[in-house]
């Protein structure tokens, strides 16, 4: 008898070591691959000088409208919470929500605004050119 609560007792644990095991593979999942910015202009040629990345984590309190500005260079993020409406001064319109990733528009006026009701966080990444400025208010 005691042979088989042993052995009873032996196997309720590795059952529940084997279930503490941890999936530890390792996953990638592409947000975005594009040629395109969101309004589907085509991206320009990366510029000529020695590359610099910048990484900006920018927060736009609620009700907030940034200025008119543009992008001399390629940038991509993703809004990591809240709500941003970005607008073109054609007149394009993207609303993004949490998760949404944006490839910028070059060279072109466009403004964001928070519509939503918690602080909007957005995660963007420039491929500028050292010592030369990535935004340029209007």
């Amino acid at each position: 008898m005691r042979v088989i609560l042993v052995a009873a007792l032996l196997m309720m644990c590795m059952s529940a070591i084997a279930k503490e095991d941890v999936n530890t593979a390792i996953t990638s999942q592409t947000i975005v691959k594009t040629t395109n910015s969101w309004d589907g202009s085509l991206l320009p040629a990366y510029p000529k000088g020695q590359p610099e990345v910048t990484i900006l984590k920018i927060t736009i309190p609620v009700g907030v409208k940034l200025p008119l500005h543009q992008h001399p260079y390629i940038n991509a993020g993703v809004l990591i919470k809240g709500e941003l409406t970005v607008l073109t001064q054609a007149g394009d319109k993207l609303i993004m929500t949490a998760g949404t990733p944006i490839v910028e528009v070059v060279d072109k006026w466009h403004l964001g605004e928070n519509t939503g009701d918690v602080a909007a966080e957005i995660m963007v990444f420039y491929a500028g050119v050292k010592g030369q400025a990535i935004t340029i208010k209007e």
